[in-house]
Formats: structure tokens, sequence, C-alpha cells
């Protein structure tokens, strides 16, 4: 036999205030008052010689020209008079100076130096140039602050540039100093006077007068 005991309600809520108020999530809702505030992000421009000559490397040219010879394939100048940037082939014109022609000036053109619709093949075989943008006013020196903005992303290129050094290195050095490996066993090969069948002190040999000697 199961005892079963029914409580009647008598509606009186006898929980302590510490358990109506457990579980209980207030929302505030503000109203709008319909000020329309716009996030703003303050850019600072610092062009000042003194603080980016440290950084960079370059010279300058008897008219004022910026030289810069820091990169690997490509010379680049920041021409004063003709507010222009004009990049060179080092040493010969190879796919690797295109490439990295375009490299440079699509970098420039993304940072506000250059005018994208002015890009093109320079005067000189194998160059490339563009026009730079007109400054501002509160911008006082912007041929300084264009080397500066050349200078990194010439940062950019120099773990290529140590990458390529270091293979060119190393492939010397296999040629010049191979291991035992790749070493012949003859070591150092003695010169001799004469080599083959050509005899330097006769103009005719091997072919005397026009007959063919075997």
């Amino acid at each position: 036999m199961i005892g079963v005991s029914v409580n009647k309600g008598v509606d009186v809520d006898i929980r302590t205030p510490a358990e109506k108020d457990a579980g209980k999530v207030d929302v505030g809702i503000q109203k709008d008052v319909g000020v329309n505030i716009k996030p703003t992000v303050g850019i600072k421009i610092n062009d000042n010689k003194k603080s980016t000559k440290d950084k960079m490397n370059f010279s300058k040219a008897i008219n004022g020209d910026i030289m810069i010879f820091a990169h690997k394939d490509i010379d680049i100048m920041i021409l004063k008079e003709q507010k222009k940037i004009v990049a060179f082939a080092k040493d010969m014109l190879t796919d690797d100076v295109y490439g990295a022609e375009s490299r440079l000036f699509n970098f420039l053109r993304k940072e506000g130096i250059v005018a994208y619709d002015t890009i093109q093949g320079g005067n000189i075989y194998g160059s490339m140039e563009a026009q730079m943008l007109t400054a501002e006013k509160k911008i006082t020196q912007p041929l300084v602050l264009a080397a500066h903005i050349v200078n990194e992303w010439i940062k950019t290129e120099k773990p290529m540039m140590d990458y390529m050094e270091a293979h060119d290195d190393m492939m010397d050095d296999a040629l010049l100093n191979p291991d035992e490996e790749h070493a012949t066993e003859l070591g150092e090969v003695p010169h001799e006077i004469e080599k083959g069948s050509i005899h330097r002190n006769n103009m005719f040999a091997p072919y005397m007068y026009g007959r063919n000697i075997y």
C-alpha cells in the first residue's frame, strides 16, 4: 500500500528574494537619439628628410635626382624635374628584370606614389617608368617620401635576393671546390706546351697546303 499526499495550493509564494531573481536576465533598450557619429582614422605622414635618410641607401645626382642601386636586377632613379620614377636593367636585360620592374611599379601604385595610367616602357631599351602623383601641400619632400617607399619595396625583395645570391655562391663553390664524390682522380692536370692536333707555330697545320692529312 502506497500513501500519496496531495497539497492544495494556497496562492502564497514562500520563495526567498534570491530564489525569485535566479535565472533572470536584464535587457537594456536604449532609444535612438538620431545622432550619427562616423568613426575616423588618423594618418600621419612623416616625410622628414633626416628621419628617413638614416634608413635608406641612396645617392643624389648633381641635379637633385635620387639614385637607388640596392636591388639585384634593376637600378631605380627618381627624377626631380620630371617628377618621374624610372627603373633600368642593372647588367643585362632578362625576364628577371621585367619581373622586378613590374613588381616595383605595382607596389608604388598601391602605395599611392605613381599614377596607374602612366606606367609604361621608357625611351631606354628595357626600362619602365611612371609619373609621380602631385603631392599635397603638407608633404614638403615628396621625392624623399617616394625614395622611402622604394626602400620599403626593396626590403620585401631582400629574402629573394639573398636566396639567389646564396644559390649562386653554392653553384660556384660546387664547380671550383668540388667534394671527393664529384672530383676527378687526376687532381691537378699539368699544362703542356702543345695539346691536341693544332700546332701553334704552324699556321697551315694540320691541313698542309690544302691537303687533308689523317
